[in-house]
């Protein structure tokens, strides 16, 4: 009976040492997936990789989609992330599984397809095995046109592999974009040809004429086929870069910057989007993270009188230190932001965050500048949508004085002859630009001016650190009289700074 036990015991253990040692590829595979993940900026913590590598016990690994989800539900918390997620991912994941092994068969994307269910569709080239490479263009584009036909998924892999084989041109170790190559594929398919043949095909149905309503569902459908055969064929071609460069390489090529650490001087259109998306979130949290932390201030230094009075309950022992209770003003809030230029993108986006968690200050007044100033705190005031407040003082606000070139000399003189006696001990000045004057005179005495009366005097530039003071960037002259000269060239630089409003 011991024996028998001890047996049983043996092989459970040996079989528990067994699934182990299988796993252990898996999850290697997922801690460099996570360091990746971490190169692009998305914050995985220690106990989402956990999360991750438990998860991925209870799915099955040979289901990419749910092995790719079930990384996403663990490791991916904000949805601004889930394309950087998902573009690392297939790079990534590339070469793992069946259908993505480099093997000796991998360059026959028909070897596994079974033709025999529809004899119309077995090529009859001159290869005659039922291989891909036997298509004549005319086979391969009929084979194309009744897989979008029937929506034959195993189909559409099969074209997608064999017309990147085809038409794509790729060399080993050329280093051409994968855009390249996949302009090259879809221009040889001929996809708009292909989806007009499919419409004129639905139309001609013997049943009866087609609806202008059915018509559009039909053209929906075929439309959606045609974009999972670009899928397919954009993932074969990434995958024959990475066998060719390496995961590594190709990610870093791919590896697109998160949209809180996007430059504001350098956006591109899309990015833009992005930011704007982005930024309602980080109001919302800014408000709360700003709001927790006022509340903490509350408790002010120890109140001995008072600890001692307390302590004669305890028979004279302070066992309950007492603490005065201060009750901390909100701050009042100027933002002068510089508007001219590249810089014009960074003055929105801050103006539409300290306007989104104005609720956190007692006031918020705004002026904008480029060799002129002017305040536009009513167009905030008198609209609820912050965009529809921005675009007014891009389009009204009244900021050239000459010609229409950053003058922070003037600019703050202006500032200083008819708003400098409303700044007191209770207000935060924020200039915002980069400080490059044109050569003009700095009137620097009046940052001073302003440190003086002012709570706090902060100034925030887009610009990286290396380039202050270069050319006609005069940082230096204003950088002694400010309580604190931040590079903030992206959103997650400025919700670093929020911090030190309160």
């Amino acid at each position: 009976m011991a024996d028998s036990t001890g047996s049983d015991v043996a092989t459970v253990d040996g079989t528990a040492a067994k699934a182990d040692h299988q796993a252990r590829p898996i999850f290697d595979l997922i801690e460099g997936f996570v360091h990746e993940l971490r190169n692009a900026g998305l914050p995985v913590s220690l106990s989402e990789n956990i999360d991750a590598t438990e998860a991925v016990r209870h799915i099955p690994i040979e289901d990419r989609n749910a092995f790719k989800y079930a990384l996403a539900a663990t490791l991916v918390k904000n949805d601004a992330h889930w394309k950087t997620f998902e573009t690392l991912f297939e790079v990534y994941f590339s070469l793992r599984g069946r259908e993505y092994a480099l093997d000796p068969d991998a360059d026959d994307p028909f070897g596994d397809f079974d033709f025999d269910d529809d004899p119309s569709q077995m090529p009859q080239g001159d290869g005659g095995q039922g291989g891909g490479d036997g298509l004549s263009p005319e086979e391969l584009a009929e084979l194309l046109y009744q897989a979008l036909l029937n929506g034959d998924q195993t189909l559409m892999r099969a074209i997608a592999r064999q017309a990147v084989k085809r038409f794509a041109g790729m060399e080993p170790g050329r280093p051409v974009g994968g855009t390249y190559y996949l302009y090259r594929t879809l221009r040889n398919l001929d996809l708009d040809s292909v989806l007009e043949r499919l419409m004129d095909q639905a139309r001609n149905k013997p049943e009866e004429a087609l609806t202008p309503f059915q018509e559009r569902l039909e053209q929906d459908e075929y439309e959606d086929r045609i974009d999972q055969l670009r899928k397919e064929i954009e993932a074969e071609i990434r995958r024959r870069l990475v066998a060719d460069r390496g995961a590594e390489a190709m990610a870093k090529t791919l590896r697109k910057p998160l949209p809180e650490d996007v430059d504001f001087m350098h956006a591109s259109r899309e990015e833009m989007v992005m930011l704007r998306r982005a930024i309602y979130p980080l109001t919302r949290k800014l408000a709360v993270r700003l709001a927790r932390k006022r509340r903490h201030k509350r408790k002010g230094p120890l109140d001995f009188r008072n600890t001692v009075r307390h302590s004669l309950s305890y028979g004279g022992v302070p066992a309950e230190p007492k603490f005065r209770h201060p009750k901390p003003a909100k701050p009042e809030i100027f933002v002068i932001a510089d508007i001219s230029g590249s810089v014009a993108a960074f003055a929105r986006f801050t103006l539409h965050l300290v306007y989104a968690i104005s609720n956190q200050f007692s006031r918020v007044r705004a002026f904008v500048f480029i060799d002129g100033l002017d305040e536009v705190t009513s167009f905030f005031e008198s609209s609820d949508d912050i965009a529809e407040a921005i675009h007014r003082v891009n389009t009204e606000a009244d900021v050239v004085w000459v010609d229409g070139h950053s003058d922070y000399g003037h600019a703050l003189e202006v500032f200083w002859d008819r708003f400098g006696r409303e700044v007191g001990p209770k207000t935060t000045v924020m200039i915002l630009g980069d400080a490059r004057n044109n050569y003009h005179a700095s009137q620097a005495w009046i940052t001073k001016e302003l440190q003086h009366k002012a709570r706090k005097l902060f100034w925030l530039n887009p610009e990286p650190k290396a380039y202050w003071n270069t050319g006609d960037s005069i940082v230096s002259e204003y950088e002694p009289y400010c309580d604190g000269v931040f590079e903030v060239r992206n959103l997650r630089q400025l919700e670093r700074f929020v911090d030190n409003l309160v």
